[in-house]
């Protein structure tokens, strides 16, 4: 039985990287170096920041995020504005609300416990909303990368793929690849035909940083991938402190049961 098992695992790993991949001909996603990846990562809150502000100008034009409140940007392990900021930020979005007495829905400011307004309706199709978009969005590692990435934690997928799917565009594609007429080239994108547009503000420094940090289609591409990933798991950072806090529990308590084991059972001789 463990020779069959055997024969049939390698004969599974043999075949794993024949398998369909994240495309036919596509190239993988290149790895990208996040603050938050791996137990101890935490969120840059300067790059979430610069994340938002490219979600606000490029992104919202198109995409919603539904699932996410304005108290949640300033809450503990998120982007760090305080209650004053938030409140502003909230303000510059009208919100639907209603009824009111006559019956009517109608539209106010902003307040901090509203949700992000959802995005405008197109004939064409609704985009995606980008709420865990971080988390929805990946492609297939393959064999022996997935097993790698168990022991490394690897779990930015999601992101990586996001970060060369922004950059991925190309004004023309290449030989022997046809793109349906309104569609767009992406050489990342599975089939390479996507019906986004190229975001001319991602490539033309559509979008400025007060902090100074260079404005490349690289760049905003990683940082509201970043702040996309936030959007996905706000708590990341609670959620790996207290697991490295169990694990060192669950260390501390397997040693005191063995110690303890071995005194109780120290005085019992066993008969010869």
């Amino acid at each position: 039985m463990l020779h069959k098992t055997l024969v049939a695992f390698l004969a599974l790993a043999l075949l794993a990287p024949l398998a369909p991949g994240f495309a036919a001909d596509a190239p993988v996603p290149p790895r990208q170096k996040w603050s938050f990846s791996g137990p101890f990562g935490v969120y840059d809150q300067a790059q979430l920041q610069r994340g938002f502000k490219v979600y606000r100008e490029v992104c919202a034009t198109c995409h919603s995020l539904s699932l996410v409140s304005f108290r949640n940007l300033g809450q503990p392990g998120a982007l760090g504005y305080t209650e004053a900021q938030v409140r502003q930020i909230a303000s510059e979005y009208q919100v639907k609300d209603g009824p009111n007495e006559q019956g009517e829905m109608f539209e106010r400011p902003g307040r901090p416990a509203d949700r992000f307004p959802p995005a405008p309706r197109f004939p064409t199709g609704t985009p995606p909303d980008l709420s865990v978009i971080a988390k929805a969005r990946t492609y297939e590692r393959g064999f022996p990368w997935f097993v790698f990435d168990a022991i490394t934690q690897y779990q930015e997928q999601g992101v990586d793929y996001m970060v060369a799917y922004l950059t991925g565009f190309e004004d023309a594609p290449p030989a022997g690849v046809t793109i349906p007429q309104g569609l767009y080239y992406n050489k990342y994108f599975p089939g390479f035909a996507t019906s986004m547009p190229k975001p001319m503000q991602l490539y033309t420094n559509g979008v400025t940083y007060e902090d100074g940090t260079p404005t490349t289609p690289e760049q905003y591409a990683k940082d509201v991938a970043a702040f996309l990933m936030w959007a996905a798991e706000p708590h990341l950072v609670a959620r790996k402190r207290i697991g490295f806090q169990v694990m060192v529990f669950l260390v501390v308590f397997a040693g005191l049961l063995y110690f303890t084991k071995k005194r109780v059972w120290s005085k019992v001789k066993v008969p010869a």
